[in-house]
């Protein structure tokens, strides 16, 4: 039975995904910081499969973190066949403003922690000539985010790392998929504090779910980007055509609303 590992997997698009692997026959592997959590969500799985489910509880913002994770599943004999990185958080504010603290906790885990993760588990899969890895990226990675910059930077990193990545796998078996979700309904906008935001009152923004089968889907044929909804493609197409001026200042203006 093929093993998948999923951080962030206690809540969002990353508890979506543990239920589709699950469903899939595919055993796993689920890191978060909330061992409570961990704990309700792989009761609330074992109701819909009956697939062996393995927890690690760590802050993944943590500097040695993605060692730990790597070491765990060695020491536990868990081979990994796909991994999801998932984890992520955003911050809202003037960036001269911002507590240095939650600049580095973001960074650490939206960039560090992903590329170390790819890279320990990467190594592996290339060995034994199989493997999918998806990291989770955001329709924010196609512009800069004025009042939410090192967010959005840290999404483009992910976008472009892991697209440059892509292309260096492509004469091995194992593949790598950025998903680039836009809105959803998630706890994301509230722990970024942009919950105000018109779009995140959407009636018709996607579920975590829907989100989730669709990533699923591309990281499963192998697809390098997989950008969630009709509009959202046409506007990471279209955005490079569009002054820089222009798309600074409506960035702005729509973030000031928050």
């Amino acid at each position: 039975m093929k093993t998948v590992l999923i951080t962030g997997a206690t809540s969002g698009i990353g508890e979506a995904f543990a239920q589709i692997f699950a469903k899939n026959g595919i055993s796993l592997f689920l890191v978060s910081r909330d061992i409570q959590k961990l704990e309700s969500v792989s009761k609330s799985i074992a109701k819909i499969s009956d697939v062996p489910i393995q927890t690690f509880a760590i802050d993944l913002s943590e500097g040695d973190s993605a060692n730990k994770v790597f070491h765990f599943a060695v020491e536990k004999g868990i081979q990994i066949d796909y991994l999801v990185n998932n984890a992520g958080i955003g911050d809202y504010g003037e960036f001269q403003y911002m507590d240095e603290q939650k600049i580095a906790t973001l960074l650490e885990l939206n960039v560090v922690t992903l590329t170390k993760l790819t890279r320990l588990f990467l190594e592996k899969m290339v060995q034994k000539d199989f493997g999918r890895i998806l990291n989770v990226a955001s329709t924010a990675a196609f512009q800069p985010g004025p009042l939410m910059a090192v967010y959005f930077a840290s999404k483009a990193y992910v976008l472009h790392f892991s697209l440059a990545v892509a292309k260096e796998l492509e004469k091995t078996n194992v593949t790598l998929t950025t998903l680039c979700p836009g809105p959803t309904h998630s706890n994301f906008a509230h722990t970024a504090s942009i919950q105000k935001l018109k779009m995140f009152s959407d009636k018709n923004l996607p579920s975590a779910l829907e989100v989730a089968e669709f990533g699923f889907s591309a990281m499963m044929s192998g697809k390098k980007l997989a950008i969630h909804g009709f509009m959202n493609r046409m506007k990471a197409f279209f955005i490079k055509f569009i002054p820089l001026d222009l798309i600074l200042s409506e960035i702005s203006k729509m973030l000031e609303k928050a």
